[in-house]
């Protein structure tokens, strides 16, 4: 077997340790704003899901349970806008990263296969294709806009086309028009797309819509599958808790392999996760913390020199002092702040850092006073 290092790029956040010591040696202390990982509580009502349904001696299925199944459907329908889903057209996967990472192996891919995602992009996408031995392939942002396709999207060998948005790391927003004419020629091209919205609940001055919308989809799922997470919007990173809609025969497949493959959704995460979509109180309170977190980094940023660009959702600030990003990210590390750089999501990246606004109210404040 070749070495993981001769399949794999170097993982990103190795590089960035000698800037975390330098931010963490700060005398008040580090303020890590370089990953997207929540800090408030689990909600309540979650919780006691969580504690009720803990004495699971059993195995869940793959499956996952009816009332998980139908609290999905609920879901994606009250707030996608998807009509017509039935439980054939729903799975739950063990966390985003693992079902991004492991597609092109779960669909068959490999040699001679192609594999598309963003020019900017979460690494994971070139990380799944590289595990399943295919080509990675990346595409403009704006591949897609005015109904146009860019020739730098070649359908010849291309299995799967990724969609991210709202994106991680730029915060960018896709359009219906735009998502429309990706999955228009996608199906003309006979390309499976799978749709990354897991920030689609996080959008600040855009509303992102899902490819599951009909005015996107035509009211057919055929050849789509949206991917979706609580990670962010319920406080359930530690959970491990998203889901997949779209195509039932993509997603039958899928779930007759990982069926083979014993990939279960722990039972007490089902039952949590079933209660976590059946209330929308307190994702409206967390958009609340971050929606103040946002606008507080944002003008501390402006006012210090940096330009955001795009931004629009998600929770990051995709930011630039026109430098290369190791230097920002340097100079950062000084203030006792640590961030993202952006060729982390790409060569594009390479004069940009990303901030995500997801540290603590105190934590927030003490980066907003040391950029000002």
């Amino acid at each position: 077997m070749p070495p993981v290092s001769s399949r794999l790029p170097v993982f990103p956040w190795d590089r960035l340790e000698p800037y975390k010591a330098a931010a963490a040696a700060h005398p008040d202390g580090i303020v890590d704003l370089s990953v997207g990982t929540p800090v408030d509580p689990v909600p309540a009502l979650i919780q006691r899901a969580l504690a009720e349904a803990s004495d699971s001696p059993g195995y869940p299925t793959v499956w996952g349970t009816t009332t998980l199944r139908d609290a999905i459907i609920g879901w994606v329908e009250r707030r996608l806008g998807a009509t017509g889903l039935g439980h054939r057209n729903v799975l739950p996967v063990v966390g985003s990263k693992e079902l991004v990472a492991s597609l092109p192996s779960q669909l068959g891919l490999g040699p001679g296969d192609r594999v598309a995602f963003p020019r900017l992009a979460y690494p994971t996408y070139e990380v799944g294709a590289r595990l399943a031995g295919a080509e990675p392939v990346v595409y403009d942002a704006g591949t897609f806009a005015a109904g146009a396709v860019a020739a730098d999207l070649d359908p010849e060998g291309l299995k799967l086309l990724w969609l991210n948005s709202p994106s991680n790391p730029t915060g960018q927003v896709l359009s219906r028009d735009e998502l429309r004419a990706a999955v228009s020629w996608a199906r003309e091209h006979g390309v499976l797309v799978f749709s990354d919205e897991c920030y689609l609940e996080l959008g600040w001055e855009a509303e992102p819509v899902s490819v599951l919308h009909p005015d996107v989809c035509g009211g057919s799922y055929e050849g789509i599958v949206a991917v979706h997470s609580l990670s962010k919007r319920s406080n359930l990173a530690g959970y491990r808790a998203a889901f997949l809609a779209g195509d039932p025969n993509v997603v039958g497949e899928l779930l007759q392999l990982r069926k083979h493959g014993g990939m279960m959704v722990p039972a007490p995460v089902q039952a949590a996760t079933a209660v976590a979509l059946g209330d929308d109180a307190h994702v409206a309170e967390q958009r609340a913390r971050y929606a103040a977190r946002r606008s507080a980094l944002r003008d501390a940023l402006e006012g210090c020199g940096f330009r955001i660009e795009h931004s629009e959702a998600s929770l990051y600030l995709w930011v630039t002092r026109d430098e290369p990003c190791w230097d920002t990210v340097g100079d950062l590390s000084k203030r006792g702040i640590l961030v993202a750089p952006g060729d982390f999501y790409g060569a594009a990246g390479e004069r940009f850092v990303r901030v995500a606004f997801t540290a603590t109210d105190e934590r927030v404040a003490e980066a907003v006073r040391r950029l000002g």
